[in-house]
């Protein structure tokens, strides 16, 4: 559907809702929607590969034992390397293999294909847009007479409502995590109980992947404040508390230029 300079499409998929905000800049119809497919085939054939949901993708069936690492697709062994290098920076509060069911990569898979999406988007020549698969956002281009995307970050518990905005500069990614719709479905892979909990994490970098896995760290992490301050450089973070308290790195992108009243471009409002 175009709209307003821009080309929407939703597609229902990895168990969310992936939104599209292209802007058409003088492209064909036909090519912009060719582009969108291809795109949204893309996140269809990884969740077939990555599902937990399907009894016979191959992350299932890797998982039971079923699948060698040999027959893995190759999707899967690079997936699983980023996984342990967040593992790593994390210090263990990202970690698929100690959760409850057994390895379970789903909070850093989201981000990643909705990346590997963006990347065709941006190959098949769409000069701008935002691609949103249930909080986890990419920007890419400049939007129509500005220089940054303008993105609401959705608050914890008021419904509809926007916890900040924030301006996404074109090649950034955000993530948030928190409780939301799914409630406690979140699981602290270290034992102990958080000294503050985390109402919902948002983060900020180069990376959709890197800050799918760093949202979902912060949302569990025993000292959220100090992960936050050890992320990797480029990444920024802003955390809303259950006591309604708010904290954010100094680099965080709050925007400057929303009045009351103002929408953003688009809402991160967030699933996980």
């Amino acid at each position: 559907m175009s709209q307003g300079g821009y080309f929407r499409h939703a597609e229902a998929v990895m168990g969310t809702v992936v939104s599209f905000l292209l802007g058409e800049d003088g492209l064909p119809f036909e090519k912009v929607l060719s582009a969108t497919e291809a795109a949204a085939a893309e996140l269809h054939r990884l969740d077939e590969i990555f599902s937990l949901y399907r009894e016979e993708s191959p992350m299932t069936r890797y998982r039971d034992g079923s699948l060698s690492e040999e027959e893995l697709p190759s999707e899967i062994p690079v997936v699983l390397a980023l996984c342990r290098q967040v593992r790593e920076e994390t210090g263990g509060y990202f970690d698929p293999w100690a959760l409850p069911g057994g390895l379970d990569p789903s909070g850093l898979v989201k981000g990643w294909a909705v990346e590997r999406a963006g990347a065709l988007l941006e190959a098949a020549g769409i000069a701008a847009g935002l691609v949103n698969g249930g909080g986890d956002m990419i920007a890419f281009g400049r939007p129509l007479g500005e220089k940054r995307w303008r993105v609401g970050i959705r608050h914890p518990w008021r419904e509809e409502g926007l916890a900040c905005v924030v301006d996404l500069e074109p090649g950034s990614s955000l993530a948030t995590s928190g409780r939301y719709e799914r409630g406690e479905h979140l699981v602290n892979p270290r034992p102990g109980p958080p000294a503050r909990r985390t109402a919902s994490a948002s983060v900020i970098g180069p990376s959709l992947a890197r800050a799918d896995a760093y949202a979902t760290a912060l949302s569990v992490a025993r000292e959220p404040l100090r992960l936050s301050g050890m992320l990797p450089t480029g990444y920024e973070s802003y955390l809303v508390f259950e006591d309604g308290a708010e904290e954010a790195t100094r680099g965080f992108p709050f925007s400057s230029s929303v009045s009351d009243g103002d929408d953003p471009t688009e809402k991160a409002i967030t699933e996980t």
